[in-house]
């Protein structure tokens, strides 16, 4: 049973993710994504923040104790050998370093707590440290990528409205259009020589008309081979 709904769910989130690519611009999901991603990275920055300030508190506080614990000792020190130059009574001497090494292994105590939450806010704060890396690594390596893509994207775009317009190109509807012009552009031209025929024609006078009938084609003939013959020759006139 729990498998069955696992595949609806998975066949439900596919067609949801089908929908919002329609709808949505990737690229602008993307952009969206890593100005999600700086937030996340400012938070992580400033819990880092956080921590190591707490770590570097816990630090001072146990140098501070250990000193305090130092001071301590090198009093009670300091009274034992006042009673030994008989400065202060013996009784009173050993009470009072007795208190101070109490108030030393005290301190001591104190130190090796505050140590220990030390060394544990500093692992976190390496952990986070790591973390933070990581995610300025990723949000630089998307951005990087999120150029390239949007250059690959202007780049495909461009592509498909040539593509578009080049398969929208009929070429077989364009020749046939040329044919179509060329054989009108021969039709002019015939019609034009036609009509400069006949513009010849009327300009002929009466008289010309008149030898061109009378004319024998034969001595016309015979007239144009003997100019060639002499031009052969070399003979003028």
């Amino acid at each position: 049973m729990a498998g069955i709904f696992q595949r609806i769910f998975k066949v439900g989130e596919s067609e949801a993710h089908s929908i919002v690519d329609k709808l949505e611009d990737p690229i602008k999901m993307t952009e969206q994504g890593i100005r999600d991603l700086k937030k996340d990275l400012q938070g992580a920055m400033t819990a880092l923040a956080q921590v190591k300030a707490t770590a570097i508190r816990l630090k001072k506080d146990a140098d501070d104790k250990k000193k305090l614990a130092g001071d301590y000792e090198r009093k009670a020190m300091l009274l034992l050998q006042k009673m030994e130059g008989g400065g202060i009574d013996k009784a009173e001497a050993e009470s009072l370093a007795s208190q101070a090494l109490t108030r030393k292994e005290d301190a001591i105590t104190e130190a090796s707590g505050f140590q220990a939450n030390y060394k544990s806010q500093q692992q976190m704060a390496d952990q986070l440290q790591a973390k933070v890396q990581t995610l300025k690594q990723t949000i630089s390596r998307y951005e990087t990528e999120l150029v390239t893509l949007k250059a690959r994207a202007r780049t495909a775009s461009s592509m498909r409205k040539i593509n578009q317009q080049l398969s929208s190109v009929d070429s077989s509807s364009t020749i046939a259009m040329l044919e179509k012009m060329k054989n009108k552009v021969e039709e002019e031209e015939a019609l034009a020589d036609a009509y400069g025929d006949i513009s010849a024609s009327m300009n002929l006078g009466i008289d010309d008309e008149i030898d061109k009938a009378l004319e024998s084609p034969s001595a016309a003939k015979a007239s144009d081979s003997l100019a060639a013959l002499k031009q052969k020759m070399g003979i003028e006139g």
